[in-house]
C-alpha cells in the first residue's frame, strides 16, 4: 500500500482539476478499491456527467442563434428592474461568438447572485459586443415603465459596438427600431444570447442599488434591490420617498 497516493493527496487533486483532467483522473484511480479512492473516482464521474449535461444544454440554447446566424450579428436583448419601486430599468444588448462555449448561462432569475457576478465577467471578456442602457425613475415616471424599458433598450443597442442584423427579444418588439426582431415568450430561458444579456442587465442593476444603499442605507437596497419588500415598503411610510423612487408606483405608500 506503500505506494498508493494518500486519499487527502487524491481529494486535494481532484478539487483543482480541470474538466480536461477528470478523465485521466479517473482512469488512473478506478482499479483503487479503497472506499476512499471509489468514492473520489465517483465523483470525478459526476462532476463529468453533469459537464457533459450542461454542455447539451447550452448546445440547446442556441436553436434561435442558428436559426438566425445566416443574417448576420444575433444579438439578445433583456431588461432587469420593470417591477421594482426604486431605481432604474436597465437593458442588455449581447452578440456571443458564433462558437461560444460559455457553460451556466440562464435566465438570471435562476442564478445565485454569485454565479451572475461571475457569469458577467466571462461574458464581457468573451462578447463580440455588448451593451448596457437605463431609464431613470424619473423618466418611468414621465413615460411609464413599458415606454421606458424600449427606451433603455434602445440606448442598449446604441451602446453596442458592433451593428447587430437581427434582435433576439425577450417576449418583446422594440417600437422605433429598424433592425429586424424576434420576440420570444421566456427567451432569457431559450436564447443563450438573451440569457446572457439578462446576466448582463441584472449584474449592472444591482451593482447601481448597493451603491445607491451606500447613500441611502435607511431603504435597504443592497438586499431588497428596490423591490417592494415588507422592510422596503415600510421604511417608504417611514421616511418618505427617496430621489430614486419611482412616484407612480409608490402613491398608495406614502
Amino acid at each position: 500500500m506503500g505506494g498508493l497516493r494518500k486519499i487527502t493527496e487524491m481529494k486535494a487533486e481532484l478539487q483543482a482539476a480541470e474538466e480536461y483532467m477528470l478523465p485521466s483522473f479517473i482512469l488512473e484511480y478506478e482499479s483503487d478499491e479503497r472506499a476512499g479512492a471509489q468514492k473520489l473516482v465517483e465523483q470525478a464521474r459526476k462532476r463529468l456527467s453533469a459537464l457533459e449535461h450542461e454542455r447539451a444544454r447550452i448546445e440547446s440554447l442556441k436553436a434561435y442563434e442558428r436559426q438566425y446566424e445566416g443574417e448576420g450579428y444575433v444579438c439578445g436583448i433583456d431588461e432587469a428592474g420593470r417591477g421594482p419601486l426604486a431605481g432604474p430599468v436597465v437593458a442588455g444588448a449581447v452578440i456571443l461568438p458564433k462558437d461560444c462555449k460559455i457553460l451556466y448561462i440562464n435566465d438570471s432569475k435562476k442564478l445565485s447572485e454569485k454565479k451572475r457576478e461571475e457569469l458577467y465577467e466571462v461574458i464581457m471578456e468573451q462578447a463580440v459586443a455588448t451593451g448596457i442602457g437605463m431609464a431613470s425613475p424619473a423618466r418611468i415616471d414621465e413615460i411609464n415603465i413599458l415606454q421606458a424599458t424600449y427606451e433603455a433598450m434602445r440606448e442598449a443597442i446604441q451602446n453596442l459596438s458592433v451593428t447587430p442584423d437581427i434582435l433576439l427579444n425577450d417576449a418583446v418588439t422594440i417600437p422605433g427600431i429598424s433592425i429586424p426582431q424576434v420576440p420570444i415568450i421566456k427567451g432569457d430561458a431559450k436564447s443563450i444570447s438573451i440569457g446572457a444579456a439578462s446576466i448582463i442587465a441584472k449584474v449592472t442593476r444591482d451593482r447601481l442599488m448597493r451603491e445607491y444603499d451606500k447613500m441611502m442605507p435607511e431603504y435597504g437596497f443592497a438586499g431588497n434591490k428596490g423591490y417592494g419588500s415588507a422592510g422596503h415598503m415600510a421604511a417608504i411610510r417611514e421616511h418618505g420617498a427617496s430621489p430614486i423612487h419611482r412616484q407612480t408606483f409608490i402613491r398608495n405608500l406614502q
